[in-house]
C-alpha cells in the first residue's frame, strides 16, 4: 500500500474514490435515476461521474454553511441522517455532509421510534440531525425531544438552484481535500447493527482503515463482465445500511453505472424495464427479494428469458434455497453467492459457481484479510436444531467464521469479544473442501429477515413468556425471509372466536416491547399471532426444544398466505 509524505497509508475513501472516477470516467454514467417528467417506468435521466462530484461538492457547500458557518457545529462532529436512502438526493446529501468535514450517523426509516434514534444520537456524541421532509412531518410532534437541532434534507433539485450563492459563500477551506491523507483510526462513517439487543441498535463506528479495507474487496467482487467494458447495475438497498454503502464504493472503482429503481423491491416489471432501457447486465440482489423473481419467471416465460440474458446474478444476505438455485442453473442463470455480515462490510466468502451442482455453491473467504474457521464446542442437532445442514454432523466439525483483529474489515473493538479480541459472527460453517465451505446456520436465536436485517427470536419470545404469563404455554418466533416474524402459541384455546381473543390479548401486553424495534424484528399486529394446539410443534427428540426451521416448513403455506405470496 503506498505511503503519503508523512508516512501514512493512502487509504482508498469513498470520497478520493469518486473523484479518480470522475476522472477516469468523466462522462460515463454512473447513475440513471427515474425521470421527474415522466410518470411510466421506461424513462431514466443519466447522471455522469463528473456531475456526481460536482453535484457532491455543491452539497457539501450546502452543508457546510447550515451546519458549520450558521449552525455552529463543530467539523469533525458526528451528525446523524434520518433519511430514505434510496434516492440520488440520498447519496448526495451523505456524501456532501462527510465532504463538508461531518462523520454521517445513518438511520433507517425502518426504526421509526425518535426516542430510540435520540438515544442512539446521544451514544454516538452526535451534534445535529437531518431528516428528510417525509420524516419530519411523521416526528412532529416529537422534535422538541431531540437533544440535537434538527435540519431539513431539501430534495437537491432545490439545493441546485442557490448554486451561485454557495459559490461564492462557501470558501474551499470548508471542505474536506481528497488528497489530505486520513487518519487510520478516525471515524468516518457510524452505522448501527440491523438488529436490536436490550431494545436498541448497537453502533456499528466505521474508521477509515475498515473502510479501506471493505474498498479493496472491489477486485474480488466487482470487475466488470459487461460487453462494453462497463457494467449497469442496480441498487440493492437503502444507502442508510452497509450493503449498499460498501456496494457504490465498489462498483465506482470501475466504473459501474447504478440504476435507481423507482420502488424496492423492484417488481419484475421494472427490472425488464432496466434491462430493456438502461442496459442493466448485472443484478445484486438480497435473496429472498431474488426469489420472489424465480417465482415470477416459473409463470413467465419472458421474465425467465430476461434473468437467463443477465451476465450475472450475484444474491447475498443468506442462502439462497436449493431449489432456486438448481432453477436458476437450470434455466441457464449465471449465479453468485455472497455472504456476509454489516458489521464487516457486506461481503466476506463468495460462491465457487462453475457447472458441477456438486460444488457451484461451495463458499471460498475472500484473500488478503484475516479469517479463521474455528471448531464449536459440540456438534449434536440437539444443540443445534435447526441446522441447515444437518445431515453432515455425523461427519464433519462445525466451524464458527471469525475475524481477527488483523484484518482490515475487523470491526471496531466495541464490537469484538473481549476475552479474545476477535469478532465472533456466530455464523457456523461445514468445511467441504480445501478453503471449501457450506453455511450451516448460526450458534444463536438470530435469524435473517427478507432484506437481511436481524431479528433477536429470543428477546421476542423471553418478552412474551414474561408478558403474557398464563395466556402461553410455549411460544416460538419464526419469519426467515419473511418481511417481519411471526409468534407461534401453543394454547389450549380452540375456535376461530376464542383464538382471536387470544391473540388480541397477546398483542396488547407485548405491543409496548415492539414499539421500540425495527419494523423487520417486530411483531407488527395481532395478524401476526398464530395459535396452535399445546405440543403441536416440531420438537427435538431428547431435549424437547421447539425446532424452528421445521415450523418454518410445516406452516410455509399459511405463512405465504399471511404474507400475501401463496399465488406467486
Amino acid at each position: 500500500m503506498p505511503l503519503s509524505a508523512n508516512g501514512q497509508a493512502n487509504l482508498k475513501t469513498h470520497l478520493s474514490i469518486l473523484r479518480d472516477s470522475s476522472e477516469r470516467f468523466a462522462n460515463t454514467a454512473a447513475f440513471k435515476i427515474p425521470s421527474v417528467e415522466s410518470t411510466s417506468n421506461a424513462r431514466w435521466d443519466t447522471i455522469t461521474f463528473k456531475q456526481f462530484y460536482d453535484d457532491v461538492e455543491l452539497c457539501a457547500r450546502y452543508w457546510a454553511r447550515q451546519l458549520n458557518i450558521r449552525g455552529n457545529v463543530p467539523p469533525k462532529s458526528v451528525v446523524g441522517l434520518w433519511i430514505g436512502g434510496y434516492t440520488y438526493s440520498d447519496v448526495l446529501h451523505i456524501y456532501g455532509i462527510s465532504k463538508a468535514g461531518y462523520i454521517p450517523q445513518l438511520f433507517s426509516l425502518r426504526l421509526p421510534n425518535p426516542t430510540v434514534v435520540y438515544e442512539l444520537l446521544q451514544k454516538a456524541g452526535a451534534k445535529a440531525l437531518v431528516c428528510d421532509n417525509g420524516m419530519l412531518s411523521v416526528i412532529a410532534d416529537r422534535t422538541k425531544d431531540s437533544p440535537v437541532p434538527i435540519f431539513t434534507a431539501l430534495p437537491f433539485s432545490e439545493i441546485s438552484l442557490s448554486s451561485e450563492s454557495l459559490v461564492e459563500e462557501v470558501h474551499n477551506s470548508y471542505l474536506i481535500s481528497e488528497e489530505h491523507p486520513v487518519d487510520p483510526s478516525e471515524r468516518a462513517f457510524v452505522f448501527h447493527t440491523s438488529g436490536s439487543t436490550s431494545g436498541s441498535p448497537k453502533l456499528v463506528p466505521c474508521n477509515y482503515r475498515w473502510l479501506d479495507a471493505v474498498a479493496r474487496k472491489a477486485d474480488q467482487l466487482c470487475v466488470p463482465i459487461g460487453p462494453n467494458g462497463q457494467d449497469v447495475s442496480t441498487w440493492i438497498g437503502s444507502m442508510c445500511h452497509i450493503g449498499q454503502t460498501t456496494m457504490l464504493l465498489c462498483l465506482m472503482q470501475y466504473g459501474t453505472c447504478i440504476v435507481q429503481p423507482k420502488r424496492f423491491p423492484f417488481s419484475p416489471d421494472e427490472l425488464t424495464a432496466m434491462v430493456e432501457h438502461c442496459n442493466v447486465n448485472r443484478i445484486w440482489q438480497f435473496s429472498a427479494f431474488f426469489s420472489a423473481h424465480l417465482r415470477a419467471a416459473r409463470q413467465n416465460p419472458d421474465f425467465l428469458r430476461v434473468l437467463a440474458s443477465l451476465d450475472e446474478i450475484s444474491t447475498c444476505g443468506m442462502a439462497l434455497p436449493k431449489e432456486d438455485q438448481d432453477f436458476a442453473y437450470n434455466s441457464g442463470m449465471n449465479l453468485q453467492e455472497i455472504f456476509g455480515s454489516t458489521e464487516l462490510g457486506g461481503s466476506t466468502l463468495i460462491s465457487i459457481g462453475g457447472k458441477d451442482p456438486n460444488t457451484r455453491r461451495h463458499l471460498r473467504p475472500l484473500t488478503g484479510l484475516s479469517y479463521e474457521f474455528r471448531p464449536v464446542r459440540t456438534t449434536t442437532g440437539e444443540d443445534y436444531p435447526d441446522l441447515e445442514n444437518a445431515g453432515y454432523h455425523s461427519t464433519n466439525r462445525l466451524l464458527e467464521f471469525v475475524v481477527l483483529p488483523d484484518s482490515g474489515d475487523c470491526p471496531d473493538t466495541s464490537l469484538r469479544n473481549p476475552e479474545d479480541g476477535v469478532f465472533h459472527t456466530g455464523d457456523l460453517f461445514i468445511e467441504v473442501g480445501p478453503e471449501r465451505y457450506i453455511f450451516a446456520g448460526r450458534d444463536d436465536d438470530w435469524i435473517k429477515t427478507e432484506n437481511s436485517l436481524r431479528c433477536d427470536t429470543k428477546s421476542i419470545e423471553d418478552n412474551a413468556r414474561a408478558s403474557c404469563g398464563s395466556l402461553i404455554s410455549e411460544c416460538i418466533v419464526i419469519g426467515t425471509g419473511r418481511p417481519s416474524p411471526v409468534l407461534f402459541v401453543e394454547s389450549t384455546a380452540a375456535g376461530v372466536e376464542e383464538k382471536n381473543k387470544l391473540k388480541k390479548a397477546i398483542w396488547r401486553k407485548i405491543r409496548h416491547f415492539h414499539i421500540r424495534r425495527f419494523i423487520h424484528e417486530s411483531i407488527t399486529s395481532a395478524d401476526m399471532i398464530i395459535i396452535v394446539p399445546l405440543g403441536s410443534l416440531p420438537r427435538t427428540a431428547s431435549k424437547g426444544s421447539i425446532r424452528r426451521k421445521a415450523v418454518e416448513e410445516e406452516y410455509k403455506a399459511q405463512l405465504d398466505k399471511l404474507y400475501g405470496v401463496a399465488n406467486l
